[in-house]
């Protein structure tokens, strides 16, 4: 242990027996501390995470942003770095060996680490559409980072410093089948709903711009273009645009039949049921007579808490 750099890995998790033990043994080779932080699983996760080293803690879910900001208030975190991590992402070796390398010389002002995810879907890599890279901020000093407070797509911002990028392997594989896939992004496209229209009706705290340097450039650039460009068309448009700008402009038919499968349902099917959900909390939210009805509409629709 006293060989390894002070990293704590948090694990958000509901129902990952599937996928925990995998995620558990990539890291356990750097990690100082693993907190898996549960959301009341009902299968094994808890018993497998606790098998797996880690220090388990249970917290009801609502969203994303909120279930990591009270695992960064409530883990008893020790280490000077931390990461997040997903149940269904992969730390490969060399990314492994690189967070051994690198992590103790790196200089004071460097508080934040990126890598570069790739996405396996039906154990084929999306290399084209725009899927790879996606540079995201994983790894930053203990302190020095916050999380955006929105329903869907939050990221990691720096408060303090600058960061950099390490180029190992760092992956999202999925081992569900699609029944699954559908059930998931169907729940994430009602919590996309609800961001946009905030964005739109001003229902909730504003959510704060992302800097480059706060957050890295290229997820600076995708929210522009979401909110300033893409949330402003009709859905039925912009998500057919998007569709083909992956599938044409940016070669994702090059990925295949799988490719083909994973960009019609990520790229288009996925955009087309968020602007749905959307024109449908738009129109329950019009007829509501009072600010109680309108987030009973709201709540009912989207399914989600709004305390």
């Amino acid at each position: 242990m006293n060989d390894r750099p002070g990293v704590a890995v948090i694990i958000l998790t509901y129902n990952e027996s599937l996928h925990l033990p995998r995620a558990l043994d990539h890291v356990r080779g750097f990690a100082r501390e693993i907190f898996v932080v549960d959301s009341f699983s009902t299968d094994s996760t808890v018993e497998l995470a606790r098998a797996g080293g880690a220090q388990v803690l249970q917290h009801p879910f609502q969203y994303q942003a909120q279930q990591f900001e009270w695992a960064l208030e409530n883990a008893p975190i020790t280490s000077d770095w931390v990461m997040r991590l997903d149940a269904d992402e992969i730390i490969e070796p060399d990314l492994a060996e690189e967070i051994k390398a690198k992590l103790h010389s790196l200089p004071p002002e460097v508080t934040g680490i990126n890598l570069n995810r790739k996405t396996i879907f039906q154990g084929k890599f999306i290399r084209h559409g725009g899927r790879y890279p996606l540079t995201l901020l994983r790894i930053w000093r203990r302190g020095k980072v916050r999380i955006e407070n929105r329903w869907m797509d939050e990221h990691l911002y720096l408060i303090e410093g600058r960061s950099v990028t390490f180029n190992g392997g760092f992956a999202d594989h999925n081992l569900c089948d699609l029944t699954s896939f559908t059930a998931k992004h169907n729940s994430y496209a009602s919590r996309e709903a609800l961001d946009v229209l905030n964005q739109r009706l001003h229902l909730f705290k504003p959510q704060l711009a992302l800097s480059a340097e706060a957050a890295g450039e290229q997820p600076k650039i995708k929210r522009f273009f979401k909110e300033s460009v893409y949330n402003r068309l009709p859905f039925q448009v912009s998500a057919l645009l998007y569709f083909l700008l992956r599938y044409v402009f940016q070669l994702g038919f090059l990925d295949g039949r799988r490719g083909l499968t994973y960009h019609v349902m990520q790229g288009f099917w996925y955009r087309f049921l968020v602007g749905a959900k959307l024109m449908e909390l738009e129109l329950a939210v019009k007829q509501a007579t009072s600010e109680e009805e309108r987030r009973s509409v709201i709540v009912r629709l989207s399914r989600q808490r709004l305390d």
